[in-house]
């Protein structure tokens, strides 16, 4: 792979933080941003505010590049609302507490990172500036720290935590992903600021090698993401194997933006495997274009062995190769209240809010206020209670338990930074590497 030049480098910085060059100021001392900053899918004021970035929709949406005009912002496709919604509801429930932060609100500005590196490192950028679209040199350095949040709860995905732990570690602001698993991200010497309330690929990669081993399979074949995530994972699984006596066939890897020829060259040599185990350390989005493309030209029956980013994910199901996928999962819990939060959602509600406009008509086929065009108006006798998606399954709250004991982590630590035995200073100064 060719090295990026610091001239290139410095552009792709200037375009993502939306930064002007100083030939472009506004003015002698200041600057503006090229474009306003991002507004929050989420967003609740409060004495203090705590960030949130989560994988709300699942790929990017792209676009032709003309290179005679500004890129069009990025549109992202599909949703996973729920996690998101988790973290407000906690925040709700902090904020009714009277024995932690008593006398507090705390607020929230929740990001769509769209499961991309580019979006998840956008968000960070506000998290570190704040929202302003002026910056001027007469600005305290006060003022500039009172715009950054104090912690963040995110980011869903490995990779996307790692681009942004790098830009928000270097303001001492704390990360506490929920869903970020990759073993590379516990060297505290590279992300000191990174924290998580999942266990770490090393012990799922180590416990995947024993199932193996239990049923007796010593010739397997492997597949896995092209991103830190998957190589990693499949490094710690593959010496753990070898340590076990499993012999494997192949070891193959993509990732969805890859080429397509990729995908078919990997899809032909599990076609042409003789082994019948096979080990899958792939995030979702890559793992069902593989499936769609094996399900082409069907191989014969397959055993699965599934990592946690997709093996409780009920869409594969649908796939009937992965009937019967075996794997390890976040365990199951109970969050008393949430499923209430989630269904207390009304037409008035969701058009505070972008991201939950587009859950209502998109869920319902209709449009609130025109807000779509072409769609039928909705007319008040949609029942959120009727849904059966995963934005309204509260049976199995893995994942989303994890949301929730980030953010009450994060709300603790506060509680000990500002507050005593009996009161709590919301005027209290405090920098985020306290937290």
């Amino acid at each position: 792979m060719q090295l990026i030049s610091p001239l290139l480098m410095f552009l792709l910085v200037l375009w993502i933080t939306g930064l002007k060059p100083a030939a472009y100021k506004s003015a002698p001392g200041s600057c503006r941003v090229w474009e306003d900053p991002q507004k929050p899918g989420l967003y609740l004021n409060g004495d203090f505010m705590i960030g949130g970035s989560f994988a709300i929709h699942s790929y990017m949406k792209s676009e032709e590049k003309t290179y005679t005009r500004q890129p069009l912002p990025p549109q992202c496709s599909g949703r996973e609302l729920r996690f998101a919604r988790a973290m407000e509801f906690t925040i709700q429930e902090i904020n009714n507490r009277t024995d932690l932060l008593p006398g507090i609100t705390l607020g929230y500005q929740i990001h769509d990172s769209c499961a991309e590196v580019l979006m998840a490192v956008k968000a960070a950028f506000q998290f570190a500036n704040g929202m302003e679209s002026f910056f001027n040199e007469s600005h305290s350095c006060s003022k500039s720290a009172a715009a950054a949040v104090p912690a963040l709860v995110g980011d869903t995905y490995s990779v996307s935590s790692m681009s942004v732990t790098r830009i928000l570690g270097l303001f001492g602001i704390p990360q506490v992903s929920h869903y970020a698993t990759c073993a590379c991200l516990s060297d505290k010497s590279k992300y000191p600021t990174f924290l998580r309330t999942v266990p770490s690929d090393h012990h799922q990669a180590a416990a995947l090698a024993k199932i193996v081993k239990y049923f007796g399979w010593t010739w397997i074949g492997a597949v896995r993401s092209d991103t830190d995530y998957g190589n990693y994972g499949m490094a710690s699984f593959l010496k753990a194997a070898q340590e076990e006596g499993i012999c494997v066939e192949y070891s193959e890897s993509y990732y969805r933006t890859q080429p397509r020829s990729k995908l078919e060259r990997v899809a032909n040599v599990i076609r042409r495997s003789t082994a019948r185990v096979i080990v899958a350390f792939l995030h979702e989005g890559d793992l069902r274009f593989l499936l769609e493309e094996l399900v082409k030209q069907p191989p014969p029956p397959l055993q699965w062995i599934g990592c946690d980013a997709w093996i409780i994910d009920p869409e594969f199901l649908r796939f009937n190769m992965c009937a019967g996928a075996i794997g390890f999962g976040v365990p199951r819990s109970v969050i008393p209240g949430l499923r209430e939060f989630l269904l207390d959602l009304s037409p008035a509600q969701a058009l505070k809010s972008p991201l939950l406009t587009e859950f209502w008509e998109s869920s319902f086929s209709c449009s609130l206020k025109g807000s779509s065009e072409g769609a039928r108006e909705c007319d008040g006798s949609e029942d959120i209670r009727a849904l059966q998606n995963p934005y309204t399954d509260t049976s199995q709250l893995r994942v989303t338990n994890m949301v929730y004991k980030a953010t009450y982590a994060i709300a603790h630590a506060i509680h000990g930074v500002i507050c005593n035995d009996t009161q709590c200073d919301k005027s209290a100064k405090f920098t985020p590497w306290q937290v």
